[in-house]
Order: structure tokens, then sequence, then C-alpha cells
């Protein structure tokens, strides 16, 4: 049988280590030797012998999770083998976290991540209750981490004269050094009018990065 669909960069290679590699734009590789971490439902095939078990959070991550509608639901999956990781084709990228690094990431885009790597859900600090990103996961310690991102990720650098502003729907993380606070780029009369559609921002000031998305989040649909 003969077509592009068995090209050798969509065919799926044995792993040469374990760990986490990407397998193309969309997807990432795990080969699991021991345990590892992933969002839940988020894989998409595997081989090998492993068990999927789903991870909790514990009561203030429950709670936490019923406040924002977001959070971090996750599965451990353990043993031995190769798994495939994807999430509704968003893009994904492999990100190493080296000893003293911190990073903020958003609940939604977090992918899979090696069990070396310890994240805590927290609240954003001087975001009230307003925006997508009240509550983001800080991941410290040394491992590998892939995050998804619809779109192509505009990296942006932050520095102490240039704060940057970001849509709270748009971002997906941050240096976790950076301090936050919430900009009201509105009047209340200006929004009763009907104003732009962009209120509030929040404002990253310090030294580091921000990663936003190309779009805001896209609305839930309801049924019928």
């Amino acid at each position: 049988m003969k077509s592009d669909l068995f090209s050798t960069e969509n065919m799926a290679q044995p792993a040469t280590q374990p760990g986490l590699t990407q397998q193309n734009a969309k997807s990432v590789k795990y080969a699991v030797n021991g345990e590892m971490h992933a969002r839940q439902g988020s894989m998409v095939a595997y081989r090998g012998n492993l068990q999927f078990e789903r991870k909790s959070q514990g009561l203030g991550g429950m709670l936490k999770r019923a406040v924002t509608g977001e959070g971090l639901p996750l599965m451990v999956v353990k043993g031995q083998g190769e798994a495939w990781f994807a999430h509704e084709a968003a893009n994904c990228f492999i990100v190493e976290i080296e000893h003293g690094d911190a990073l903020t990431i958003n609940g939604r885009n977090v992918l899979c991540f090696d069990a070396t790597l310890s994240y805590e859900i927290k609240t954003v600090k001087g975001a009230g209750m307003t925006g997508g990103g009240l509550f983001n996961s800080v991941f410290t310690g040394y491992g590998k981490l892939a995050v998804i991102c619809e779109g192509n990720p505009i990296v942006i650098p932050v520095s102490a004269q240039q704060p940057v502003y970001v849509d709270t729907d748009a971002v997906v993380g941050w240096s976790a050094n950076l301090d936050t606070s919430l900009h009201r780029s509105q009047s209340v009369g200006s929004m009763i009018r009907g104003g732009s559609g962009e209120a509030v921002q929040l404002v990253l000031s310090g030294e580091g990065f921000v990663i936003v998305r190309p779009s805001e989040l896209v609305p839930q649909k309801t049924g019928n």
C-alpha cells in the first residue's frame, strides 16, 4: 500500500530513551518507565503495559475548580510502554524546566509532564475574582512539561521598564517571578455604552516573559 500518509514524518518510531519527545506539531510521545502525569482524556494511543488512573486533586483543588470552572484534572500513567498525547489538534510544545526555574501555566494549557516536576495551583495575585487565569499551576523542580496552545504562541519579553498587558482569556503562562495585577482600560460609562470589549487586562511586570495565544478563549457550546 502506498500513500503520503505513510511518510517517515507520520510514522511512529520506537523510543530511544525514556521520557517526553515531540511526535509532531500536534502531539507528543511519552516513553513511560515508571510514572508520569497527563491531562485527563488526553491520551490518544498507547502500546505496552500501562495503567491509567485518575489523580486526586485534594479538597482544595476541587473547591478551586468549582469556583473558577478551571483547574488541572490529571491522570497518572504507570508501567512500561509508550503513550501519545494530544488535545483538540492544538499545537504542542515541550518545555525543559531546570532547578531554580518556576513557570506559571494556565491549567487549560497543560498536556502532560514528568513526575519529577512539582506543581501547585495558586491564586493569581491581584486578579481578584475576575478573568480566565484566576487559578494557575506553578511548576518547579526538574523535568519536562508539554504545553498546548491553540495556534502559534506569542512569547513577549517583560521588563521593569516595559510591563505587558494581556487579555486574561488569551494568556497561556508566564515566568512565575513576575508581579501580577489587573488593569481596567475602560471607564464604567464606556462599558455600558458598548466599549471595545477589552475592559480588563492582566498586567505583568518585572523581568521575564509571558506566553499568549493568538485568540481569546472560544466560548463553550451549550446544548439545546
